[in-house]
């Protein structure tokens, strides 16, 4: 059996300690030199001050921290530590302090020097708003001393920086009526980027400004030193002091299912082929057929001249699970046309069970992101002589903000695409389940601003390729995952990521959208033959993955109805409950590592639920068949109402009867 750790995320190492802190009427936690969800009573105003290292390809420098001092108190508090940043040619090094004062006041300051003389794309500070402020009044303050006053962005805002966010020495935004929080920024030039271009839920400012060039150059001997101060503007009548109220951890999550709402389609989902490239196994083939997948994903780089072979293996194996074929083609934009017309013999002589072409450049680099025009107007004549029945598509291999700034032509297109995955900007599990809720938003703008229906391609627990890189990329070291390889794939946070994922894609109208891939240290399920790094993905050969039993779950609700539901805390609870032909399912998924008391609500009078939790993991990973088989326990609900302890990271399955 897998160490518990391993089961809940991945690896067998403990979590970050998050520390609860008060800085007078504002609570916040303390987590691994970062301060996370600063609030007033039960009311959001930042998610995050943390400081960023990030080489010259936009990879992250880890943190690591040593002689950390903290003073707590109830209303107050003062932490120092220091930090080192070694990675590759970087050695930077900083002393981190942070102040929170009864009155309210959270002072965050880094004093730093370069050891060493390398490129960076970032240092310093980044302070992110919650992505449910959007709308809410603002004022900008500019270095210059002008002030204006505005509004957080509601829509997805392609273009960076966000107006008027610039070259700010402080932002302001209503809290509620009468109150207001400031945050001022000093030490370098600041401005907003918007976050959920890239599935991220929140509007990030950061330094330094992206126009003035990037990389950049950091010689050894160079001091950085920035502050950032957090205040509140109380212009509300003094009637006495205010008091804030603080959550109580032990409190049950409420989670209601609103069944009279309006429900929206759930997305017809598929699984990506195995990057592999080794056959499958008839005891596979087996398992995925039990997920009743609407289709495969197959990547043809038609410069590459096996791809013919590759498209012939991915044919017997479409036919063996009754599934068709989603074809991303990949198109030299100087070549484009030879390879259409070799395209077109090779599709005449295999016919393919193709349901959707996605056309997309080639070359996957910061500057060929979106499918060029010229390109999806020749592919369109081809490929609709071939076969007009067969959807077209096109957009981004990457994240929706390439989409949106470079459109294809939508007007000869049925679909447009784009690809999810929840670590561009950071990479712990909170920061994770926050990502979730934008998939919604994210979605929803891509259709407002094309028209079309969307297909996400791929969503995966990382990004498949770095789409940002500006040098070359050093080799995967001996011993080491590829940075494609997630070893939480393998464990139940990320079968309660992707239940909460497929939560939000449907709200926000996917119309399809492919997941993972088949089998492998990427899929649902691990080869027979077993991981090639079982130190560093530690998973069982032949088993399936814990988010094997989302997409099983959810099987013979293809075709379903995705029902309103709603969670008194998402990031801690959340699920997702669906309906088809009477029957009414809901996943429900613990993202944390404590156990949480979950209130149902809006249920009939008879429920049936079956847990997946470290209990029940190392069955349902060796024998997934006769899991997922299990009937589970019944539980009456009088007046439509129960509760259900999920035990950490756990996921519920309840069938109401």
């Amino acid at each position: 059996m897998l160490p518990r750790n391993v089961i809940y995320y991945g690896v067998d190492a403990a979590l970050p300690e998050q520390i609860p802190l008060r800085a007078g009427p504002l609570s916040m936690i303390y987590e691994n030199g970062d301060l996370r969800y600063i609030k007033l009573g039960d009311c959001e105003i930042i998610r995050r001050i943390y400081v960023a290292i990030r080489d010259r390809n936009w990879g992250t420098v880890p943190n690591i921290y040593s002689n950390v001092k903290m003073e707590v108190k109830e209303d107050c508090f003062h932490i120092a530590y220091d930090v080192e940043n070694k990675q590759a040619d970087i050695d930077f090094s900083w002393k981190g302090e942070i102040t929170g004062a009864p009155s309210g006041m959270i002072i965050f300051r880094m004093d730093g020097h370069a050891k060493t003389t390398f490129w960076r794309n970032r240092i310093g500070f980044c302070v992110l708003h919650p992505a449910g402020l959007a709308g809410s009044e603002c004022l900008v303050e500019h270095m210059d001393g002008k002030v204006e006053k505005t509004n957080l962005p509601e829509y997805l805002v392609s273009a960076q920086p966000v107006e008027p966010f610039y070259d700010m020495g402080a932002i302001t935004h209503q809290v509620e009526s009468g109150m207001w929080a400031k945050v001022s920024f000093s030490g370098d030039l600041f401005e907003m980027e918007d976050q959920r271009n890239w599935t991220d839920a929140s509007f990030k400012t950061f330094c330094t400004p992206l126009r003035l060039g990037y990389p950049a150059e950091v010689k050894e001997g160079t001091q950085v030193s920035q502050t950032i101060t957090v205040s509140l503007l109380d212009e509300r009548p003094k009637t006495g002091p205010a008091v804030a109220s603080m959550l109580n951890s032990l409190q049950p999550v409420v989670f209601y299912l609103d069944q009279s709402a309006t429900s929206v389609a759930l997305p017809a989902i598929g699984l990506g082929m195995a990057s592999h490239g080794q056959p499958l196994s008839e005891r596979e083939i087996t398992l995925l057929k039990a997920l009743n997948l609407h289709h495969l994903r197959i990547d043809l780089r038609l410069s590459d001249p096996h791809y013919p072979a590759s498209l012939e293996k991915v044919i017997a194996l479409a036919e063996k699970l009754n599934v068709s074929l989603i074809a991303a083609l990949f198109f030299d934009p100087e070549n484009s046309e030879a390879e259409l017309v070799q395209f077109s013999a090779t599709f005449k002589r295999l016919h393919p069970p193709i349901s959707a072409w996605m056309i997309l450049p080639n070359r996957e680099a910061f500057k060929f992101m979106s499918s060029p025009e010229p390109v999806v107007l020749a592919t369109y004549k081809h490929l609709k002589s071939l076969s007009p029945a067969i959807k077209l598509g096109a957009g981004t291999n990457a994240d929706a903000v390439f989409l949106l700034r470079e459109p294809p032509p939508f007007q000869v297109l049925d679909l447009v695409t784009f690809s999810i995955n929840p670590q561009v900007h950071a990479f712990d599990n909170a920061s994770m389940i926050e990502t979730l809720e934008a998939q919604a938003q994210t979605i929803s703008s891509v259709r407002k601003a094309s028209g079309l229906p969307v297909y996400v391609g791929s969503i995966t627990l990382k990004p498949r390729v770095n789409f940002y890189i500006t040098g070359d990329l050093p080799p995967v070291p001996a011993g080491e995952l590829p940075p494609q390889v997630d070893p939480r794939q393998i464990s139940l946070f990320a079968a309660g990521w992707t239940m909460g994922s497929l939560k939000y894609i449907s709200l926000g109208g996917a119309q399809e959208v492919t997941y993972y891939e088949t089998t492998g240290w990427r899929g649902v399920m691990e080869k027979e033959t077993g991981s090639e790094l079982p130190e560093r993905f530690p998973s069982l050969p032949g088993s399936v993955f814990p988010l094997y039993h989302v997409f099983a779950d959810l099987a013979e609700f293809a075709g379903g109805q995705v029902v309103s539901t709603r969670s008194s805390n998402p990031l801690v609870v959340d699920g997702l409950a669906i309906i088809k032909n009477g029957r009414t399912r809901l996943l429900l998924a613990n993202y944390g590592a404590t156990l949480q008391t979950v209130q149902l609500s809006g249920l009939g009078d008879l429920l049936q639920y079956r847990i997946l939790d470290e209990t029940t993991a190392d069955m349902a990973m060796r024998n997934p068949q006769h899991f997922h088989n299990l009937p589970g326990s019944r539980l009456p609900t009088p007046g439509g109402a129960c509760q259900i302890d999920l035990m950490p990271f756990a996921l519920a399955r309840v069938d109401l009867l």
